[in-house]
């Protein structure tokens, strides 16, 4: 007995590319496209109409962004499938389309099979999501909070770096040798490193510091 196809509706604002993609969905048995919208009120309109089961819509509209469909339709229809596609396909994006409830997130550089592969994703699992790029970009943006020094941590790492002990580096600041090894603690958990050096090295690496006059103890 075959499966009852999943109902496809698609939002763009250039009918070529609504198109196209309709196009790609008539090779999948399991999918059909029962309706298509280029704005975000005529999205939401025959969302109504037609209750599909996921919608792909393109990030930039003319009269909103495809995470207005995606915000609103999430609240009011949690079981629907949501694929976000945009050329867009940045960091940024993919966290902003991944908080507003989307299913998945395809960049439009992306093979057309993939947008079905998506939606069909999005129909069976829509409080997922799904991304390829989302791995690396959590990556990225784990690396950039966690290494994220207080001002007080990055004196802390400067003096390091100019060979101070923690001794000297809490005359230099007017604080407790213990308060100073609580900071260098911090500093090294942040930066993944077990002693000075580690710690310089990959300071340098990120930016946090442009120069290292270091001395090997520490």
């Amino acid at each position: 007995m075959s499966e009852t196809p999943v109902r496809v509706l698609l939002v763009d604002d250039h009918e070529l590319i609504r198109k196209g993609l309709a196009n790609s969905f008539t090779l999948e048995p399991n999918a059909e496209v029962i309706g298509e919208a280029g704005t975000v009120a005529e999205a939401l309109a025959v969302f109504e109409a037609t209750q599909p089961d996921a919608v792909v819509t393109d990030l930039q509209l003319p009269d909103g962004t495809g995470l207005d469909i995606v915000r609103r339709l999430r609240k009011e229809h949690p079981q629907v499938g949501l694929v976000v596609l945009t050329m867009h396909a940045g960091d940024d994006q993919i966290f902003a389309a991944m908080e507003a409830g989307a299913s998945g997130f395809v960049g439009k550089d992306a093979p057309a099979s993939e947008v079905v592969r998506a939606a069909l994703h999005a129909a069976a699992s829509p409080r997922t999501f799904l991304c390829s790029g989302l791995a690396q970009a959590m990556l990225r943006r784990g690396t950039a909070e966690s290494t994220r020094l207080s001002e007080r941590e990055h004196e802390v790492l400067v003096l390091l770096a100019d060979g101070l002990g923690s001794s000297a580096i809490g005359h230099e600041l007017y604080m407790s040798e213990s308060t100073v090894k609580s900071h260098i603690g911090r500093i090294y958990t942040k930066l993944g490193a077990t002693n000075r050096a580690q710690a310089l090295v990959t300071a340098m690496r990120i930016g946090l510091l442009s120069s290292v006059a270091q001395s090997p103890t520490g």
